[in-house]
């Protein structure tokens, strides 16, 4: 048992219980058949879920009667001392004592009932939006739109060669220093990296999101909130001495600036943009795709994060992805969005946009950026909610896009744009970086 989700009070069960009631209990086949677009079979967990969910409130409700029946009882108590029957009221106040025993037991059992309960309901993931298609891996996402043309190069050199040659990257170093997948930036490798960066904030500044500094170390709350938790666990940096988990994106943190907070409807959307480094695992990643900056376990990327109206969540979701568009297309980069299937969408997501840049060198897609519509998901793990017109708190929706993730951009503007004699910046980066052109030497 996790020692947060051991934390846990009653009250702060009052959002899945809203879930239990409305969707599981009233709705189990719906979510099993649901959860079949994302290629999983739930029944077992369901079924689990509704029988401790029976097996609880039958306790629950054996609780409440002790506890309605003790009240009386003390009440009765003492109008039989008053007159004097001290008999009976000793009688009557031993039946109370065992009835207190009794609900003492009860009461624990109800507790661990409400774990086991929230260990059922945070193994299933978000319901997918009815747009999803069916599916199993990437091979069944849909191709939405292709944006440019692949570039025709006179020489096609891989982007770890380039990197290599021209003192941009070095892998030997990283490894040395760390381990496989912790490269070392070097000169105009650098000086591009943090142009990237600085290139990305602010276009996400200038479209109206506030810029965070978010901490790279995040709590077992946190990663609950936003779902990383359970799912992740393995994929997550941990440092067992404290119990935080080095952070997997920047969307976990900043999503947690608004849990437990109710938001003025007024004030909706919130829009946020954040830089960070990035930790993963990627335990089990191996093979051809994972070389060079393919595949790492730091890496750097800017977020755009919206705390939405539920009623605006998906217009906004298109402007999320306008805004990834825009950026690539200042970048020149030749690329496509899919929408993934169900075989392929994250734990939280309702719905996932894909963008993919092509590697002019590598001859494949690699995809750059994910903009997705969790929903309710996360804001009913982490109790975001906004205040109605009649007063009522409602669950907000959360959007978050990789606006973007750094290495592949990298590999696409190193491999896309090499002659003969260099590396040619894209005109939207040049004053980013301060040069137009890394030369060979």
């Amino acid at each position: 048992m996790s020692v947060w989700l051991r934390s846990l009070n009653v009250n702060s069960l009052n959002r899945l219980k809203m879930l239990l009631q409305s969707e599981i209990r009233n709705n189990p086949e719906e979510i099993i058949e649901r959860m079949k677009v994302r290629n999983i079979d739930v029944t077992e967990t369901v079924e689990k879920i509704i029988a401790i969910d029976k097996r609880k409130r039958e306790v629950q409700t054996r609780f409440e009667n002790n506890q309605h029946a003790i009240k009386e009882s003390s009440k009765i108590i003492g109008e039989l001392f008053k007159s004097g029957k001290q008999a009976e009221a000793n009688e009557l106040r031993e039946k109370t004592g065992s009835q207190k025993e009794d609900n003492k037991l009860l009461h624990e059992e109800i507790s661990r009932l409400e774990e086991e309960l929230l260990e059922f309901m945070y193994q299933i993931p978000n319901l997918p939006h009815e747009s999803v298609p069916a599916g199993h891996d990437d091979s069944d996402n849909v191709e939405i739109v292709v944006w440019g043309e692949k570039p025709t190069l006179e020489i096609a050199e891989p982007h770890w060669e380039i990197a290599k040659n021209l003192n941009l990257i070095d892998w030997e170093l990283g490894v040395k220093i760390t381990g496989a997948g912790f490269p070392v930036y070097r000169s105009q490798g650098a000086r591009l990296q943090r142009g990237l960066v600085q290139f990305f904030l602010d276009r996400a500044v200038e479209n109206g999101y506030e810029e965070i500094n978010p901490p790279l170390l995040i709590n077992e709350a946190s990663g609950y909130g936003t779902g990383q938790l359970p799912d992740k666990d393995g994929q997550m940096y941990h440092t067992e001495r404290d119990h935080l988990y080095l952070l997997p994106t920047a969307e976990v943190p900043v999503t947690n600036i608004y849990r437990d907070t109710i938001v003025k409807e007024a004030d909706l959307p919130k829009k946020n943009t954040a830089f960070s480094p990035c930790f993963r695992r990627e335990a089990g990643s191996y093979g051809k795709d994972v070389r060079g900056l393919n595949r790492l376990h730091q890496f750097e990327k800017v977020e755009i994060l919206q705390v939405a109206h539920p009623n605006e969540s998906y217009k906004i979701l298109d402007t999320m992805v306008e805004h990834v568009k825009g950026l690539l297309e200042s970048l020149e980069l030749h690329y496509r969005v899919v929408r993934l299937c169900g075989g392929d969408l994250g734990f939280a997501a309702a719905i996932t946009y894909d963008f993919e840049v092509w590697s002019a060198a590598q001859e494949m897609w690699l995809e750059v950026s994910s903009v997705s519509n969790f929903e309710a998901f996360q804001a009913n793990r982490m109790k975001c909610r906004y205040k109605d017109a009649e007063g009522k708190n409602q669950l907000v929706h959360t959007l978050n896009g990789s606006a973007m993730a750094l290495p592949r951009i990298m590999a696409a503007v190193l491999e896309n744009n090499q002659t003969k004699d260099g590396i040619n910046i894209p005109k939207a980066l040049i004053p980013f970086v301060g040069f137009d052109k890394i030369k060979k030497k």
